[in-house]
C-alpha cells in the first residue's frame, strides 16, 4: 500500500514551535501582570487600613471675638431710704412694686418729742427776740443821752455791748428753731426721685431710731427705666476693651430672648483679688421687662483694632501639647499630618484665638491622638457640621 500523508518541511515544524512558545510566553505575562495588579491593589488597601482616620475642620475667622461671661444688672439710680428722726411709725403708704414720684410721702413718723422740743424752741426765740428789742430800746436812748452829755460814753458802749449779747443770743435760738422745724419735716419720709419701690422693711408701730446703728433701710427705691450691666472681664482680654463695644446677654428667667447693651465705661484698672477689670454697660429697660439685681449671661463682640491682622479661631480640642510647646496638626493635600507650633491669644472656652501658626486655608486636626507625628500618613474625614472636608 503507497504512502498518502503529507510531509511537513522543517521550515513548518519551526514555525509552529515559535507561535506555541510565543503563546506560552503571552500566557505567563498575563498571569504575573495579574499577581501584580492584585498585589498592588492589595498594597493599597492595606495602606488605607493602616492610615490612622482623623477629623478636620478649617479656622474661622476673628473679626468678632465672642467673649461669653456672667453679669449682673443693677438699677440706674438705687436709694436706700432712711430715718432722719426719731419716733414711731404712724402710717405708711406705698408697697414693694408701687411706682412712685419725687417728693412723694412713703411713710409718716410720729415724733412728740421733737413737736414738744420745737414748742420749747419757738417759745425760747420770742424770748430772746423780746429781750433784744429791750436792749435796742435801750442802747439807742443812753446813744441820745452821751450827745446830751447826760451818760458816760462807757456807760452807752456797755448798752451797745448787751444789745450784740442779745441780738447774737436771739440767732441762737432761732437756729434751733430752725433745726426743729428741719426734723419735724423728716416725720414725713418721701421718695427721691422718680422710681420703683424695690423694698419695705417697716411696718405701722415700728420704733424708728435715726441714726441708732438700724442697717436696713425702711424703703428702697430704684430707677429701673435704664440699668446698668456690671461685668468683670480677665486681665488677658481687657486690651479689647475699647469705645464701640456692644454686648448681647440673656436672663435665667426669659430664656430664648436676647438684649443688648453697650459700652458706658470701663475701671481702666485690674482688681488685685479677682484679677479682671470692672465694665459698665448701659441697658435700655423701658419696657420694664429686666429686673435690677438679676444675673445675665453676657456675650461682648471684642473687634479687632484698626490695622489688627484678623485672629484666626481653632476647637480647643485641637491642642497637642508636646516638648516644644503647644501646637496644633495640620493635613495637606497629600494627607500627610504636619505638627505646627502656635500661640494662643485669647481663650475663649470652647474656641481658641490663635495668634499665628497657621493659616485659614489650613485643615486643622480636632482630637489628634497622641502618637500623631510629623509625616505621619492619615485620612481626613469632615467634622459633622463643619467647613468642608477632605479624604
Amino acid at each position: 500500500m503507497p504512502d498518502t500523508l503529507p510531509k511537513t518541511s522543517p521550515q513548518g515544524l519551526r514555525r509552529l514551535a515559535l507561535i506555541g512558545v510565543a503563546g506560552f510566553a503571552l500566557i505567563l505575562a498575563a498571569g504575573a501582570a495579574s499577581r501584580l495588579l492584585a498585589a498592588q491593589d492589595l498594597s493599597k488597601v492595606t495602606q488605607n487600613n493602616a492610615a490612622t482616620t482623623v477629623s478636620v475642620v478649617q479656622p474661622t475667622g476673628g473679626e468678632s471675638a465672642a467673649l461669653v461671661l456672667p453679669g449682673r444688672l443693677q438699677a440706674w439710680n438705687e436709694a436706700p431710704v432712711f430715718a432722719r428722726t426719731d419716733g414711731y411709725l404712724r402710717r405708711w403708704y406705698v408697697d414693694i412694686g408701687q411706682p412712685v414720684r419725687s417728693g412723694q410721702v412713703l411713710a409718716e413718723i410720729d415724733a412728740p418729742e421733737i413737736d414738744q422740743q420745737l414748742v420749747a424752741a419757738r417759745a425760747a426765740l420770742a424770748t430772746a427776740s423780746a429781750q433784744r428789742d429791750l436792749a435796742s430800746v435801750t442802747a439807742a436812748r443812753w446813744k441820745r443821752l452821751v450827745g446830751e452829755n447826760a451818760v458816760s460814753q462807757q456807760e452807752a458802749d456797755e448798752r451797745q455791748g448787751d444789745l450784740a449779747a442779745r441780738e447774737a443770743m436771739r440767732n441762737e435760738a432761732l437756729a434751733n428753731v430752725r433745726r426743729l422745724e428741719s426734723l419735724t419735716a423728716f416725720k414725713r419720709i418721701v421718695a427721691p426721685f422718680d422710681g420703683v419701690v424695690t423694698s419695705r422693711d417697716t411696718d405701722l408701730g415700728d420704733l424708728i431710731s435715726a441714726g441708732g446703728g438700724r442697717t436696713t433701710p425702711l424703703f428702697t427705691v430704684s430707677d429701673t427705666r435704664r440699668l446698668r450691666l456690671y461685668v468683670s472681664v480677665p486681665q488677658n482680654l481687657a486690651a479689647g476693651i475699647r469705645p464701640g463695644v456692644s454686648a448681647r446677654f440673656t436672663t435665667p428667667e426669659q430664656p430664648g430672648q436676647t438684649f443688648t447693651a453697650h459700652l458706658v465705661r470701663a475701671a481702666e484698672a485690674v482688681d488685685a483679688q479677682s484679677g479682671a477689670m470692672l465694665v459698665q454697660l448701659e441697658v435700655d429697660n423701658s419696657g420694664g421687662r429686666l429686673k435690677p439685681g438679676a444675673y445675665a449671661q453676657v456675650n461682648l463682640e471684642l473687634g479687632a483694632s484698626p490695622g489688627e491682622a484678623k485672629a484666626l479661631r481653632v476647637p480647643a480640642n485641637a491642642l497637642l501639647f508636646r516638648k516644644e510647646g503647644t501646637a496644633v496638626a495640620v493635613i495637606d493635600s497629600n494627607g500627610v499630618a504636619h505638627i505646627r507650633k502656635i500661640s494662643i491669644a485669647r481663650d475663649h472656652g470652647a474656641e481658641l484665638e490663635l495668634a499665628g501658626g497657621i493659616s485659614a486655608k489650613d485643615w486643622v486636626v480636632t482630637s489628634p491622638p497622641d502618637a500623631i507625628a510629623d509625616g505621619d500618613k492619615v485620612r481626613a474625614m469632615p467634622v459633622k457640621g463643619g467647613v468642608g472636608a477632605r479624604g
